[in-house]
């Protein structure tokens, strides 16, 4: 009796070890701290997590669900060192504090990306009125409760796949329409990162998704990289006002440090005052009209740009199927926020391409249409691949 008593307690003992070795392994598995050094116990809330991607050649991609953002890139420079290549924060807590005042890192970007000038817009004899958050316009989709600000639904489906799914109520901040948003982010084993874009409605409305990445190739957060070399195949541009609103005129890029037909390092001509339009966009702020592409085609993705760093080795080329992109080249960020690994991004440290339809583009009936309607998809791809020479 004391044997078989002495063996049941022994069992007993031997499986709450075994359990609390499986507990301090699921522990242990969730703050497993990925390759860019972020640990998912930062991200962690009710509401918000990490996500990671990755694929067969250790390229690793990792996001939040606050704002659908992209958190880290991690790609391999010409020495086979892995680097991120993202700007971002290291906790949600960052990205809650910064979000609110306007960061916009890695996010995802609606309802309608860019400006929309004095925050109006007439579409089928009705005028909307949006939240005003950018001197006299609207930004972003203007509004608190905006894409970048908002929790996802998020459904990992695999190592390489990730959907982020939203909602938005008809009127929600000023625009039309019930609309069902998915965003998928494929991580493709030729070091592709593509964002594909989907959305329905069930009244007439305006669309125009993007992502807010901020790429430095350089790896280093902590100083510009004005060195960087960029080439766009875009012959005009659309120009902007003091405001940096457009103006519906259209610009040739010819003569002027708009020009990126031919590879050229950003910091040349970025602070070029005798351009207008370099002293209303405070450096580099416009859209680029894509050569050879009118309204989205998602079966016509095109190599529209590349960005190379010379001292990583780091290449990105960008693909695109939507008519405009935004470069954007940093000229706000001043210090003030405080990224991974505590470095405080200084002016001009990354740059956005934000894929696009023209800002303003509902005031411009000229210009590719933004208009949704109810029976149709908004369907768009974006992709950004990386490499080293």
């Amino acid at each position: 009796m004391k044997k078989n008593l002495f063996l049941g307690l022994a069992a007993i003992a031997a499986g709450l070890f075994l359990t609390a070795c499986e507990s301090k392994k699921a522990i242990d598995a969730e703050s497993a701290v990925t390759l860019s050094g972020l640990n998912p116990a930062d991200f962690a809330s009710d509401s918000t997590a990490l996500y990671t991607l990755t694929n067969k050649n250790g390229m690793e991609v990792c996001f939040t669900n606050f704002g659908g953002r992209i958190v880290s890139i991690m790609v391999p420079d010409k020495d086979g060192n892995m680097t991120d290549v993202c700007l971002g924060h290291d906790n949600i807590a960052d990205y809650e504090k910064y979000g609110a005042e306007g960061c916009n890192f890695g996010a995802l970007i609606g309802r309608y990306g860019n400006r929309i000038a004095k925050g109006q817009f007439t579409l089928d004899g009705e005028t909307y009125q949006l939240p005003i958050n950018n001197g006299p316009n609207s930004l972003h989709g203007g509004g608190p409760i905006a894409f970048h600000n908002r929790i996802w639904e998020a459904n990992q489906i695999d190592e390489q796949n990730i959907a982020f799914t939203t909602t938005s109520p008809d009127g929600e901040d000023g625009y039309p329409g019930n609309i069902n948003v998915a965003v998928t982010y494929t991580l493709t084993d030729d070091n592709a990162l593509s964002i594909t874009y989907s959305a329905t409605t069930d009244k007439p409305t305006v669309l125009n998704l993007t992502n807010h990445c901020y790429f430095n190739l350089s790896g280093d957060g902590s100083k510009d990289c004005l060195d960087e070399e960029l080439w766009l195949d875009a012959d005009q541009f659309t120009a902007v006002d003091a405001d940096v609103a457009v103006t519906g005129e259209v610009l040739s890029v010819e003569g002027t440090p708009f020009d990126f037909r031919t590879p050229t390092a950003i910091g040349g001509r970025i602070d070029d005052e005798t351009s207008e339009q370099i002293v209303n966009g405070h450096g580099y702020d416009h859209n680029w009209i894509i050569n050879g592409i009118g309204d989205a085609s998602p079966t016509a993705t095109k190599l529209f740009g590349t960005l190379y760093d010379p001292n990583t080795g780091i290449l990105m080329e960008m693909f695109t199927d939507q008519p405009g992109v935004q470069f954007y080249a940093g000229n706000f960020l001043d210090g003030s926020f405080v990224g991974k690994k505590g470095v405080k991004y200084p002016r001009r440290s990354a740059f956005c391409f934000e894929t696009q339809h023209y800002p303003d583009s509902p005031n411009h009936p000229e210009w590719p249409s933004t208009t949704l309607r109810p029976g149709e998809e908004y369907l768009t791809t974006t992709t950004y691949r990386f490499s080293t020479k």
